[in-house]
């Protein structure tokens, strides 16, 4: 019914955004409201997923036809519902979910709120072979979002993926691991997982 909106982002509440457009406002939630990009005016752009139950109809907005895709994948999972599938987009990206689905990895998909060793298999036995029909796969430019034209080879993304899990552990954000990943990798491809970590801490100390 609803494929995006554009407009005025009015404010921001703990799970949802209100956006006005043509004179209405509309309730979009989010898994990160605070993470969502506007531009000086404080317009915004989302794409939308209109969740209908019998007492209920919700929009839930993303940021790219990609996490919305990866959103509604996960809702065919027995158990995942949309809050919590919001919180999985939030707190990682489709390109990884993908690729722990892919690699079977249980641990990686166990850190999402919600999701115990059971969910974590259940969804990796359901969408594992639709991810890779549909286009999601194990492809060697998973992390190359912001790499610039460097193709990874399939070894250079596990050790980015494998390095991004560890700094997750540690506690700190993806938003702020991942770009320094990337921006050591470009300037050193053959970098190990473990010395990836090490680089990124000593540059996190800095700040």
């Amino acid at each position: 019914m609803y494929d995006y909106i554009k407009g005025t982002l009015t404010y921001t509440d703990i799970d949802h955004v209100v956006v006005e457009a043509g004179g209405i406002g509309y309730r979009i939630f989010c898994g990160n409201p605070s993470a969502i990009r506007v531009d000086e005016d404080r317009q915004i752009m989302l794409y939308l997923h209109h969740h209908v139950r019998e007492d209920l109809q919700v929009l839930y907005g993303f940021q790219t036809r990609e996490e919305r895709r990866m959103f509604r994948f996960l809702l065919e999972v027995s158990g995942i519902g949309p809050k919590g599938a919001s919180a999985i987009i939030a707190n990682s990206t489709p390109q990884q979910i993908a690729l722990a689905i892919a690699q079977e990895d249980v641990k990686f998909l166990k850190r999402f709120p919600g999701i115990g060793e059971k969910t974590a298999k259940r969804v990796i036995i359901d969408l594992k072979d639709k991810l890779k029909t549909e286009g999601f796969s194990r492809d060697p430019g998973l992390f190359n979002s912001s790499a610039g034209p460097h193709q990874h080879q399939p070894g250079e993304a596990q050790n980015l993926h494998e390095a991004l899990e560890a700094l997750l552990v540690l506690g700190f954000q993806e938003r702020e691991a991942l770009p320094l990943l990337q921006e050591i990798h470009k300037e050193n491809p053959d970098l190990p997982a473990e010395q990836l970590i090490r680089q990124v801490l000593a540059m996190l100390q800095r700040f």
